[in-house]
């Protein structure tokens, strides 16, 4: 009877590790998003669990709550990068992942990656994120980097040229706003490809 109980015990903690060592590497499997935006075109890009987990999941959260849908990228700087995500509705702030927060993220600012805006405060970030035009290594450490575009390298590079203006918007004066609206029709979960997942 023992020694079956000890064969039970030592079955039951060889599941429970297989299970932990198959969560772990489902969760640091790359997620894949389809932005597209009207009148521009279509960006892919992958994001990176195992380097930003949180923000990951954050931003995963907002697009299958279909939180992007119809916001605008409000702050383009060329040479520098694309910022949007504002909502209709308020986001909960996150951590922000990285060096100077007491975070690794390994993650550089280069042409094409994905990462969290953010206040003076550094666990500020709710929902905005920008891409980066060119490459902004100076940030590295000091914003939560969590994807990197796949394709629509195009589309950066034709919004990051959009003529802009400071203007009056939501009780605030906005510099570098785009002077016609670079609306985000949607942001959804798709393959590596870019084909929207059902």
């Amino acid at each position: 009877m023992k020694k079956r109980i000890c064969s039970l015990v030592a079955l039951f903690l060889l599941c429970a590790l297989a299970l932990t060592s198959f969560a772990s590497c489902g969760n640091s499997d790359p997620v894949y998003v389809r932005i597209d935006v009207k009148d521009y075109g279509v960006m892919v890009a992958e994001l990176y669990p195992d380097v930003a987990p949180i923000t990951v999941d954050n931003f995963v959260k907002l697009v299958k709550q279909g939180y992007y849908t119809d916001v605008i990228f409000h702050r383009v700087i060329e040479n520098f990068m694309i910022q949007g995500g504002i909502g209709k509705t308020y986001a909960s702030t996150i951590k922000g992942e990285f060096a100077v927060n007491g975070v690794e993220n390994n993650l550089s600012h280069t042409r094409g990656v994905l990462s969290m805006a953010r206040t003076d405060y550094f666990n500020s970030a709710s929902s905005q994120f920008f891409i980066c035009h060119v490459d902004c290594t100076g940030l590295d450490g000091n914003y939560a980097a969590f994807g990197k575009l796949l394709s629509g390298y195009e589309v950066l590079d034709a919004i990051a040229a959009v003529d802009t203006h400071t203007k009056y918007w939501q009780g605030a004066v906005m510099q570098n706003m785009p002077v016609v609206d670079v609306v985000i029709s949607s942001i959804v979960l798709c393959d590596k490809n870019g084909t929207p997942l059902s």
